[in-house]
Protein backbone atom coordinates (compact mmCIF):
# COMPACT_ATOMS: atom_id res chain seq x y z
CA UNK A 1 0.00 0.00 0.00
CA UNK A 2 1.35 3.45 -0.96
CA UNK A 3 2.32 5.87 1.78
CA UNK A 4 -0.63 8.18 2.55
CA UNK A 5 -0.29 11.84 1.64
CA UNK A 6 -1.87 12.94 4.93
CA UNK A 7 -1.29 11.57 8.40
CA UNK A 8 -2.81 11.94 11.84
CA UNK A 9 0.45 13.64 12.80
CA UNK A 10 -0.38 16.46 10.36
CA UNK A 11 -3.64 17.12 12.20
CA UNK A 12 -1.90 17.31 15.58
CA UNK A 13 0.98 19.44 14.28
CA UNK A 14 -1.41 21.93 12.73
CA UNK A 15 -4.17 22.08 15.33
CA UNK A 16 -2.80 20.32 18.40
CA UNK A 17 -1.63 23.38 20.34
CA UNK A 18 -4.95 25.14 19.79
CA UNK A 19 -6.81 22.08 21.01
CA UNK A 20 -4.61 21.83 24.11
CA UNK A 21 -5.45 25.45 24.97
CA UNK A 22 -9.17 24.80 24.53
CA UNK A 23 -9.26 21.47 26.38
CA UNK A 24 -7.13 22.59 29.31
CA UNK A 25 -7.30 20.33 32.37
CA UNK A 26 -9.82 17.99 30.71
CA UNK A 27 -6.96 16.37 28.75
CA UNK A 28 -5.74 13.29 30.58
CA UNK A 29 -2.05 12.49 30.94
CA UNK A 30 -2.48 9.55 28.56
CA UNK A 31 -4.09 11.79 25.93
CA UNK A 32 -1.35 14.41 26.22
CA UNK A 33 1.31 11.74 25.76
CA UNK A 34 -0.42 10.32 22.70
CA UNK A 35 -0.71 13.74 21.08
CA UNK A 36 2.95 14.53 21.67
CA UNK A 37 4.14 11.10 20.54
CA UNK A 38 2.23 11.31 17.24
CA UNK A 39 3.36 14.90 16.64
CA UNK A 40 7.01 13.91 17.06
CA UNK A 41 6.75 10.60 15.21
CA UNK A 42 9.34 10.26 12.43
CA UNK A 43 10.73 13.76 13.00
CA UNK A 44 14.13 15.02 14.10
CA UNK A 45 12.70 15.36 17.64
CA UNK A 46 13.09 11.59 18.10
CA UNK A 47 16.47 11.34 16.40
CA UNK A 48 17.42 8.94 13.66
CA UNK A 49 20.22 8.27 11.19
CA UNK A 50 21.46 9.14 7.71
CA UNK A 51 22.06 6.37 5.17
CA UNK A 52 24.05 6.41 1.92
CA UNK A 53 24.02 3.91 -0.95
CA UNK A 54 27.36 2.13 -1.36
CA UNK A 55 26.79 1.99 -5.14
CA UNK A 56 25.31 5.27 -6.35
CA UNK A 57 25.81 7.48 -3.30
CA UNK A 58 22.13 8.28 -2.79
CA UNK A 59 21.54 9.63 0.73
CA UNK A 60 18.42 9.69 2.86
CA UNK A 61 17.51 10.51 6.46
CA UNK A 62 15.44 8.13 8.59
CA UNK A 63 13.82 9.49 11.73
CA UNK A 64 12.73 7.22 14.56
CA UNK A 65 9.07 6.34 15.08
CA UNK A 66 7.22 6.99 18.33
CA UNK A 67 6.07 3.34 18.65
CA UNK A 68 2.93 4.49 20.43
CA UNK A 69 0.11 1.96 20.11
CA UNK A 70 -2.35 4.72 19.15
CA UNK A 71 -0.23 6.06 16.28
CA UNK A 72 -1.54 5.05 12.82
CA UNK A 73 2.02 5.12 11.41
CA UNK A 74 3.60 2.75 13.93
CA UNK A 75 1.66 -0.50 13.79
CA UNK A 76 3.24 -2.46 10.90
CA UNK A 77 6.17 -4.02 12.75
CA UNK A 78 4.22 -4.65 15.96
CA UNK A 79 1.45 -6.30 13.91
CA UNK A 80 3.90 -8.50 11.99
CA UNK A 81 5.67 -9.61 15.19
CA UNK A 82 2.37 -10.40 16.89
CA UNK A 83 1.18 -12.49 13.93
CA UNK A 84 4.47 -14.39 13.88
CA UNK A 85 3.95 -15.34 17.51
CA UNK A 86 0.36 -16.44 16.91
CA UNK A 87 1.49 -18.90 14.21
CA UNK A 88 2.77 -21.10 17.02
CA UNK A 89 -0.70 -21.21 18.60
CA UNK A 90 -2.89 -22.06 15.62
CA UNK A 91 -4.80 -25.34 15.74
CA UNK A 92 -5.96 -27.35 12.75
CA UNK A 93 -9.64 -26.63 13.29
CA UNK A 94 -12.32 -24.13 12.36
CA UNK A 95 -12.15 -20.66 13.92
CA UNK A 96 -14.98 -18.30 14.81
CA UNK A 97 -15.22 -14.56 15.36
CA UNK A 98 -17.58 -13.49 18.16
CA UNK A 99 -18.28 -9.82 18.91
CA UNK A 100 -19.60 -8.43 22.21
CA UNK A 101 -21.07 -4.91 22.16
CA UNK A 102 -22.47 -2.79 25.00
CA UNK A 103 -25.50 -0.45 24.64
CA UNK A 104 -25.08 3.33 24.35
CA UNK A 105 -26.18 3.82 27.96
CA UNK A 106 -23.15 1.79 29.03
CA UNK A 107 -20.83 3.43 26.50
CA UNK A 108 -21.36 6.90 28.02
CA UNK A 109 -20.42 5.54 31.46
CA UNK A 110 -17.39 3.80 29.95
CA UNK A 111 -16.17 7.06 28.41
CA UNK A 112 -15.68 8.48 31.93
CA UNK A 113 -14.52 5.20 33.52
CA UNK A 114 -12.46 3.49 30.86
CA UNK A 115 -10.22 1.21 32.91
CA UNK A 116 -13.07 -0.04 35.11
CA UNK A 117 -15.73 -0.56 32.44
CA UNK A 118 -13.39 -1.95 29.79
CA UNK A 119 -12.11 -4.35 32.43
CA UNK A 120 -15.67 -5.49 33.13
CA UNK A 121 -16.21 -5.94 29.38
CA UNK A 122 -13.18 -8.23 29.05
CA UNK A 123 -13.98 -10.17 32.21
CA UNK A 124 -17.67 -10.81 31.56
CA UNK A 125 -17.30 -11.59 27.84
CA UNK A 126 -14.65 -14.16 28.69
CA UNK A 127 -16.75 -15.67 31.46
CA UNK A 128 -19.75 -15.81 29.12
CA UNK A 129 -17.88 -17.71 26.41
CA UNK A 130 -16.22 -20.13 28.81
CA UNK A 131 -19.43 -20.81 30.79
CA UNK A 132 -21.64 -21.54 27.78
CA UNK A 133 -18.93 -23.57 26.04
CA UNK A 134 -18.45 -25.72 29.16
CA UNK A 135 -22.18 -26.44 29.41
CA UNK A 136 -22.85 -30.03 28.20
CA UNK A 137 -26.07 -28.75 26.63
CA UNK A 138 -23.94 -26.74 24.17
CA UNK A 139 -20.29 -27.75 23.64
CA UNK A 140 -19.20 -29.32 26.92
CA UNK A 141 -15.57 -28.28 26.53
CA UNK A 142 -12.88 -25.99 27.88
CA UNK A 143 -12.03 -23.48 25.16
CA UNK A 144 -9.27 -20.97 24.52
CA UNK A 145 -9.41 -17.63 22.72
CA UNK A 146 -8.03 -14.12 22.55
CA UNK A 147 -10.01 -10.89 22.74
CA UNK A 148 -9.22 -7.50 21.20
CA UNK A 149 -10.80 -4.27 22.43
CA UNK A 150 -12.03 -1.70 19.92
CA UNK A 151 -13.72 1.46 21.17
CA UNK A 152 -14.65 3.27 17.97
CA UNK A 153 -17.17 3.36 15.18
CA UNK A 154 -16.37 4.41 11.61
CA UNK A 155 -17.07 8.09 12.42
CA UNK A 156 -14.92 7.95 15.59
CA UNK A 157 -17.88 7.95 17.97
CA UNK A 158 -17.40 6.01 21.21
CA UNK A 159 -18.51 2.43 20.54
CA UNK A 160 -16.83 -0.10 22.87
CA UNK A 161 -16.90 -3.68 21.63
CA UNK A 162 -14.79 -6.79 21.96
CA UNK A 163 -13.62 -9.01 19.11
CA UNK A 164 -13.00 -12.60 20.19
CA UNK A 165 -11.33 -15.18 17.92
CA UNK A 166 -12.17 -18.69 19.11
CA UNK A 167 -11.25 -22.18 17.83
CA UNK A 168 -14.34 -24.23 17.00
CA UNK A 169 -13.92 -26.69 19.82
CA UNK A 170 -11.96 -27.42 22.97
CA UNK A 171 -10.76 -30.02 25.43
CA UNK A 172 -13.33 -32.23 27.10
CA UNK A 173 -13.77 -31.38 30.77
CA UNK A 174 -11.63 -34.40 31.77
CA UNK A 175 -9.01 -33.43 29.15
CA UNK A 176 -9.05 -36.81 27.37
CA UNK A 177 -10.52 -35.80 23.98
CA UNK A 178 -11.06 -32.93 21.58
CA UNK A 179 -14.69 -31.79 21.31
CA UNK A 180 -15.59 -30.12 18.01
CA UNK A 181 -18.54 -27.82 17.53
CA UNK A 182 -21.08 -28.45 14.81
CA UNK A 183 -19.94 -27.45 11.29
CA UNK A 184 -20.53 -23.73 10.77
CA UNK A 185 -22.00 -23.22 14.25
CA UNK A 186 -20.19 -22.38 17.47
CA UNK A 187 -22.53 -21.32 20.29
CA UNK A 188 -26.08 -19.86 20.32
CA UNK A 189 -25.75 -16.08 20.25
CA UNK A 190 -29.03 -15.45 22.10
CA UNK A 191 -27.84 -17.55 25.04
CA UNK A 192 -24.49 -15.75 24.95
CA UNK A 193 -26.20 -12.37 24.79
CA UNK A 194 -28.41 -12.89 27.83
CA UNK A 195 -25.70 -14.29 30.06
CA UNK A 196 -23.34 -11.49 28.97
CA UNK A 197 -25.98 -8.88 29.81
CA UNK A 198 -26.58 -10.33 33.27
CA UNK A 199 -22.90 -10.70 34.12
CA UNK A 200 -21.95 -7.28 32.81
CA UNK A 201 -24.72 -5.39 34.59
CA UNK A 202 -23.90 -7.19 37.82
CA UNK A 203 -20.23 -6.29 37.39
CA UNK A 204 -21.15 -2.67 36.73
CA UNK A 205 -23.43 -2.58 39.79
CA UNK A 206 -20.64 -4.04 41.92
CA UNK A 207 -18.28 -1.34 40.63
CA UNK A 208 -20.85 1.34 41.52
CA UNK A 209 -21.39 -0.10 44.99
CA UNK A 210 -17.64 -0.26 45.49
CA UNK A 211 -17.34 3.43 44.54
CA UNK A 212 -15.09 2.59 41.58
CA UNK A 213 -17.11 4.70 39.14
CA UNK A 214 -16.82 8.45 38.73
CA UNK A 215 -19.42 10.70 37.15
CA UNK A 216 -18.91 14.23 35.89
CA UNK A 217 -20.49 16.78 33.55
CA UNK A 218 -23.70 15.39 32.01
CA UNK A 219 -23.48 12.19 34.09
CA UNK A 220 -23.00 13.89 37.46
CA UNK A 221 -26.57 13.04 38.50
CA UNK A 222 -25.87 9.32 38.02
CA UNK A 223 -23.74 9.26 41.16
CA UNK A 224 -27.01 8.84 43.07
CA UNK A 225 -27.97 5.15 43.42
CA UNK A 226 -31.58 5.63 42.31
CA UNK A 227 -30.57 7.69 39.27
CA UNK A 228 -27.93 5.10 38.37
CA UNK A 229 -30.56 2.35 38.47
CA UNK A 230 -32.88 4.41 36.25
CA UNK A 231 -30.06 4.99 33.78
CA UNK A 232 -29.52 1.24 33.43
CA UNK A 233 -33.20 0.29 33.32
CA UNK A 234 -33.46 0.31 29.53
CA UNK A 235 -30.25 -1.73 29.24
CA UNK A 236 -31.70 -4.40 31.49
CA UNK A 237 -34.72 -4.75 29.19
CA UNK A 238 -32.92 -4.50 25.85
CA UNK A 239 -31.44 -7.39 23.88
CA UNK A 240 -27.68 -6.92 23.90
CA UNK A 241 -25.68 -7.39 20.72
CA UNK A 242 -23.54 -10.52 20.60
CA UNK A 243 -23.03 -11.95 17.16
CA UNK A 244 -20.86 -14.55 15.50
CA UNK A 245 -19.51 -13.82 12.05
CA UNK A 246 -19.10 -16.52 9.43
CA UNK A 247 -16.39 -19.02 10.40
CA UNK A 248 -12.98 -18.56 8.84
CA UNK A 249 -12.06 -20.81 5.94
CA UNK A 250 -8.97 -22.08 7.80
CA UNK A 251 -6.12 -21.15 10.13
CA UNK A 252 -4.33 -19.16 7.41
CA UNK A 253 -7.37 -16.92 7.00
CA UNK A 254 -7.38 -16.36 10.77
CA UNK A 255 -3.88 -14.89 10.61
CA UNK A 256 -4.78 -12.67 7.68
CA UNK A 257 -7.84 -11.45 9.53
CA UNK A 258 -6.32 -10.83 12.93
CA UNK A 259 -3.48 -8.95 11.30
CA UNK A 260 -6.01 -6.37 10.19
CA UNK A 261 -7.80 -6.20 13.55
CA UNK A 262 -5.40 -6.56 16.44
CA UNK A 263 -3.27 -3.45 15.90
CA UNK A 264 -5.88 -1.25 14.28
CA UNK A 265 -6.27 2.26 15.68
CA UNK A 266 -9.28 4.57 15.68
CA UNK A 267 -8.59 5.85 12.16
CA UNK A 268 -5.92 4.96 9.61
CA UNK A 269 -3.95 7.60 7.74
CA UNK A 270 -5.32 6.30 4.44
CA UNK A 271 -8.82 7.44 5.42
CA UNK A 272 -7.77 11.09 5.69
CA UNK A 273 -8.71 13.12 2.62
CA UNK A 274 -8.13 16.79 3.42
CA UNK A 275 -6.92 19.01 6.27
CA UNK A 276 -7.75 22.64 5.57
CA UNK A 277 -9.34 25.77 6.97
CA UNK A 278 -9.76 24.33 10.45
CA UNK A 279 -11.52 21.17 9.27
CA UNK A 280 -10.66 17.52 8.63
CA UNK A 281 -12.36 15.47 5.93
CA UNK A 282 -12.15 11.66 6.01
CA UNK A 283 -13.71 8.54 4.54
CA UNK A 284 -15.90 6.17 6.46
CA UNK A 285 -17.95 3.08 5.73
CA UNK A 286 -21.66 3.35 6.40
CA UNK A 287 -22.74 -0.10 7.58
CA UNK A 288 -26.37 1.02 7.68
CA UNK A 289 -26.38 1.67 3.96
CA UNK A 290 -28.17 -1.03 1.95
CA UNK A 291 -25.29 -1.13 -0.52
CA UNK A 292 -22.45 -3.22 1.02
CA UNK A 293 -19.12 -1.47 1.39
CA UNK A 294 -20.59 1.97 0.82
CA UNK A 295 -17.85 4.61 1.27
CA UNK A 296 -18.89 8.09 2.37
CA UNK A 297 -17.07 11.20 3.53
CA UNK A 298 -17.45 13.28 6.68
CA UNK A 299 -16.07 16.71 7.52
CA UNK A 300 -15.49 17.72 11.13
CA UNK A 301 -14.07 20.85 12.69
CA UNK A 302 -10.50 20.07 13.73
CA UNK A 303 -11.19 20.35 17.50
CA UNK A 304 -14.12 17.93 17.22
CA UNK A 305 -12.06 15.52 15.10
CA UNK A 306 -9.24 15.56 17.66
CA UNK A 307 -11.71 15.18 20.53
CA UNK A 308 -13.22 12.09 18.89
CA UNK A 309 -9.81 10.59 18.20
CA UNK A 310 -8.69 11.10 21.80
CA UNK A 311 -11.84 9.37 23.08
CA UNK A 312 -10.11 6.13 22.11
CA UNK A 313 -6.86 6.64 23.99
CA UNK A 314 -6.60 3.77 26.45
CA UNK A 315 -5.56 4.22 30.08
CA UNK A 316 -1.84 3.86 30.72
CA UNK A 317 -0.68 0.21 30.89
CA UNK A 318 -4.15 -1.07 29.94
CA UNK A 319 -3.87 -4.26 27.85
CA UNK A 320 -6.14 -4.22 24.81
CA UNK A 321 -5.35 -7.81 23.72
CA UNK A 322 -5.99 -10.55 26.28
CA UNK A 323 -5.84 -14.35 26.27
CA UNK A 324 -8.16 -16.81 28.01
CA UNK A 325 -8.69 -20.47 28.72
CA UNK A 326 -6.35 -22.71 26.74
CA UNK A 327 -4.46 -19.61 25.60
CA UNK A 328 -3.95 -18.27 29.11
CA UNK A 329 -0.28 -17.50 29.68
CA UNK A 330 0.31 -19.91 32.56
CA UNK A 331 -0.35 -23.25 30.81
CA UNK A 332 -0.57 -22.20 27.15
CA UNK A 333 2.25 -24.38 25.80
CA UNK A 334 1.13 -27.57 27.55
CA UNK A 335 -2.56 -27.07 26.73
CA UNK A 336 -1.92 -26.42 23.05
CA UNK A 337 0.38 -29.42 22.80
CA UNK A 338 -2.38 -31.54 24.33
CA UNK A 339 -4.88 -30.20 21.78
CA UNK A 340 -2.57 -30.96 18.85
CA UNK A 341 -2.01 -34.50 20.09
CA UNK A 342 -5.76 -35.10 20.28
CA UNK A 343 -6.26 -33.49 16.87
CA UNK A 344 -3.48 -35.61 15.38
CA UNK A 345 -1.38 -32.69 14.17
CA UNK A 346 2.29 -31.84 14.65
CA UNK A 347 3.58 -28.77 16.46
CA UNK A 348 4.56 -25.91 14.12
CA UNK A 349 8.30 -25.22 13.73
CA UNK A 350 9.73 -22.33 15.69
CA UNK A 351 9.99 -19.30 13.37
CA UNK A 352 13.48 -18.08 12.59
CA UNK A 353 14.21 -14.68 14.12
CA UNK A 354 17.34 -12.66 13.46
CA UNK A 355 19.66 -12.46 16.46
CA UNK A 356 20.49 -8.82 15.70
CA UNK A 357 18.51 -5.97 17.25
CA UNK A 358 18.82 -3.88 14.08
CA UNK A 359 15.38 -2.58 13.12
CA UNK A 360 15.96 -3.21 9.41
CA UNK A 361 16.78 -6.88 9.94
CA UNK A 362 13.73 -7.40 12.15
CA UNK A 363 11.50 -5.58 9.67
CA UNK A 364 12.69 -7.69 6.73
CA UNK A 365 12.39 -10.95 8.68
CA UNK A 366 8.83 -10.18 9.70
CA UNK A 367 7.47 -8.42 6.60
CA UNK A 368 9.66 -9.66 3.75
CA UNK A 369 10.37 -6.06 2.70
CA UNK A 370 13.98 -4.89 2.61
CA UNK A 371 14.87 -1.47 3.96
CA UNK A 372 18.51 -1.92 2.94
CA UNK A 373 18.12 -1.97 -0.86
CA UNK A 374 18.76 1.39 -2.52
CA UNK A 375 15.45 2.80 -3.84
CA UNK A 376 17.24 4.67 -6.65
CA UNK A 377 19.73 2.34 -8.30
CA UNK A 378 18.25 -0.95 -6.98
CA UNK A 379 21.77 -2.40 -6.83
CA UNK A 380 23.48 -0.90 -3.82
CA UNK A 381 22.90 -1.26 -0.11
CA UNK A 382 22.01 1.62 2.19
CA UNK A 383 24.71 2.02 4.85
CA UNK A 384 24.37 4.11 8.02
CA UNK A 385 26.87 6.99 7.79
CA UNK A 386 25.61 9.37 10.49
CA UNK A 387 23.47 9.30 13.64
CA UNK A 388 21.02 12.12 14.42
CA UNK A 389 20.52 12.99 18.08
CA UNK A 390 16.94 13.55 19.21
CA UNK A 391 15.61 16.66 20.90
CA UNK A 392 12.42 15.53 22.61
CA UNK A 393 10.19 18.08 24.29
CA UNK A 394 9.54 15.58 27.08
CA UNK A 395 11.07 12.23 28.13
CA UNK A 396 10.01 9.23 26.06
CA UNK A 397 7.12 7.16 27.37
CA UNK A 398 6.93 3.60 26.07
CA UNK A 399 3.33 2.64 25.40
CA UNK A 400 2.76 -0.98 24.44
CA UNK A 401 -0.08 -3.44 24.33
Amino acid sequence: MDRPTLEMADVFRRYGDTYRDQAGASLSTAQQRVMLAIEQCRTAALGGHVEACDHCGHRRAWYNSCRNRHCPSCQALARAAWIEDRKLELLDTAYFHVVFTVPNEIAVIAAQNKAVVYGILFRTAAETLRTIAADPAHLGAAIGFFAVLHTWGQTLVHHPHLHCVVPGGGLSIDGTRWVSCRPGFFLPVRVLSRLFRRLFLQGLQDAFDGKQLQFSASLHSQSDRESFAEHLASSRRAEWVVYAKRPFAGPEQVLDYVGRYTHRVAISNHRLIEIDDGHVRFRYQDYRDEQPGSQKTMTLAAPEFIRRFLLHVLPLRFHRIRYYGLLGNRHRTEKLERCRKLLGTASPPEPGRPATSDFRDRYEALTGVSLRACPICQHGQMIVVECIAGRRRTPAVMDTS
